[in-house]
């Protein structure tokens, strides 16, 4: 493995959803965490390893993910990614001072498995950062594609971490902008049984993949600008309705 970490931008870390949420996440962090280089991170559903920049400014970061061939990716680019169950997490007891859940638990089907162990694995006063897609009636093509088994309301999301031990310190929607335009165009294909065009710029089937619909890129450049300005308000205040949820929770120090 690598001694210097290699900073490879992939494909989707240029798709305007996969920048906008980045921004959105760095923002929360900075303002209810703050950066700090003495902490242990744990990423849950790492992957290649697209967010170990990001999130090595909070911290040493380790991942986790139960797919080897992304796995081998995020190697190559010097992360320590190691193979393991979201539900059985390979490590000891309050371990990290900041798990990651990024649209992750979506895909698993015992989410409250998940958290459990998340809670497990996180030290008394630490974080878990999740997103989430939101609302079920916005359940698509995609959602069957990328394997998801459910989307969430803000109210479910609370009541499944405060059920596994968390605090939520913070929750709002995300995408709020783009809503309008997204949840139209859902609801008109869901209506004339249209699937959408879908990019797999990643692996095979069997692999990893990342399935994202293209964007023109003068559309992607606008959607990201957009995406800047959700992620300032996001710092200061919640959104009350997007395609996704952001919580950041903490685990009690009692």
């Amino acid at each position: 493995m690598p001694s210097t970490p290699m900073l490879v931008q992939l494909e989707e870390d240029r798709h305007w959803w996969f920048a906008s949420r980045t921004r959105a996440l760095l923002g929360i962090l900075d303002r209810y965490v703050g950066p700090g280089a003495d902490r242990d991170v744990l990423d849950v559903g790492a992957g290649a390893g697209n967010m170990f920049h990001h999130l090595s400014h909070y911290g040493r970061v380790i991942g986790v993910d139960n797919n080897p061939r992304p796995i081998e990716v995020a190697r190559a680019r010097g992360y320590d990614v190691r193979l393991g169950d979201a539900c059985d997490l390979p490590f000891d007891d309050a371990r990290f001072d900041l798990v990651a859940l990024l649209d992750t638990v979506e895909h698993c089907p015992d989410d409250a498995a998940v958290l459990r162990e998340c809670f497990r694995v996180t030290r008394p006063g630490g974080h878990l950062i999740v997103t989430v897609p939101a609302f079920m009636w916005l359940w698509s093509y995609n959602d069957v594609l990328n394997k998801h088994q459910r989307r969430y309301t803000a109210g479910e999301l609370r009541a499944r971490l405060q059920e596994a031990g968390y605090q939520v310190r913070y929750m709002s929607y995300n995408n709020f902008f783009v809503f309008p335009l997204a949840a139209l165009m859902i609801l008109i294909r869901q209506r004339m049984g249209q699937q959408p065009h879908l990019a797999s710029p990643h692996f095979d089937d069997d692999a990893y993949q990342v399935e994202m619909e293209p964007v023109p890129p003068l559309l992607n450049a606008i959607l990201e600008t957009v995406g800047r300005v959700e992620a300032a308000l996001l710092r200061r205040t919640r959104l009350p309705i997007g395609t996704s949820i952001i919580a950041l929770a903490r685990r009690p120090t009692k």
